[in-house]
């Protein structure tokens, strides 16, 4: 990067044909200008510049070298600038993995909007429940629910969204309503597949308890579980947000709802902090919308 430093400098004294006006140019002194030049023709081992006290001149290597340098250092401002245009209006494609249920029920809708507002940004989605590999594959970003694991990756949570228990009303009607969490042991209870299904621990206020709930159907699907629920098969775990349609339009009731469990974090993972604008964009967008999330 130094050396880089130096032959934009030397490409600036060779414009203004003066150390005097380069160092003017670039607000420092001329000393520091000589210094920095006979630096870079110190590390190149020719001479660039012939000095006198009132001029100075191209060497034979100093003309094939201010060439070569000033190409690049005008593909760099070059490059420079069109980054700044894509942060102003972001464009390209956006490559994203997203999580199957949770973009096909909730996040669809925010996508349509995200689009509407970028219309230059193009899409690639990968549903898949697996975790695919940022630094391998060509992805931009990908969104994650529950606790990232400990990598060298970025993690960015974009939301915690509250989590209750959820029934359809003819299951109600069919098996009766939960009075307290411990007669959760007596309902057939819809569970996400995991070290934790037959354990679901509940919070009201301070006060927490841990139900051992069983049932006949257990998936790690999301939306399986809540289609089951709407079925009237039994009682499911959901997030506030995904089950919010369902309730407004009364397929499913809400069941102990004093009670909630452990919220779900939402994250956007990506390989680095320096992202491009319209990653940016896109995670700024769904950590605004997801805010202000139902629940």
């Amino acid at each position: 990067m130094e050396l880089l430093n130096h032959m934009a400098l030397f490409v600036e004294v060779v414009k203004a044909m003066s150390f005097r006006r380069a160092a003017e140019a670039n607000g420092m002194p001329i000393s520091t200008v000589s210094r920095r030049i006979s630096a870079l023709e110190k590390a190149i081992g020719l001479r660039l510049l012939h000095r006198t006290t009132r001029r100075i001149e191209l060497t034979e290597a100093g003309q094939i070298y201010f060439e070569r340098c000033k190409r690049i250092v005008d593909e760099a401002r070059i490059a420079h600038e069109q980054l700044g245009e894509m942060l102003a209006q972001p464009s390209g494609v956006l490559r994203a993995s997203l999580p199957v249920d949770f973009a096909n029920i909730f996040l669809l809708p925010l996508i349509v909007e995200f689009g509407q507002r970028y219309p230059g940004i193009r899409f690639e989605f990968d549903l898949t429940p697996r975790r695919v590999d940022l630094v391998v594959e060509p992805f931009d970003v990908a969104i994650r629910m529950g606790e990232p694991p400990d990598s060298s990756l970025i993690a960015r949570q974009l939301a915690r969204l509250p989590q209750g228990l959820y029934a359809s009303p003819g299951y109600l009607r069919q098996s009766g309503k939960p009075r307290q969490p411990a007669d959760l042991a007596r309902h057939e209870c819809l569970r996400f597949h995991g070290p934790k299904a037959d354990t679901w621990t509940l919070h009201r206020g301070n006060e927490s308890t841990q139900v051992d709930v069983g049932g006949r159907f257990r998936a790690n699907s999301v939306g399986m579980l809540q289609r089951l629920a709407r079925h009237g098969q039994g009682i499911a775990l959901l997030a506030e947000a995904i089950a919010a349609q369902d309730v407004a339009e009364g397929r499913l009731q809400r069941v102990l709802p004093r009670w909630q469990a452990p919220p779900v974090s939402v994250y956007a993972i990506t390989e680095t902090r320096l992202l491009p604008a319209k990653t940016q964009r896109f995670v700024e967008f769904l950590r605004e919308r997801l805010a202000g999330a139902p629940g």
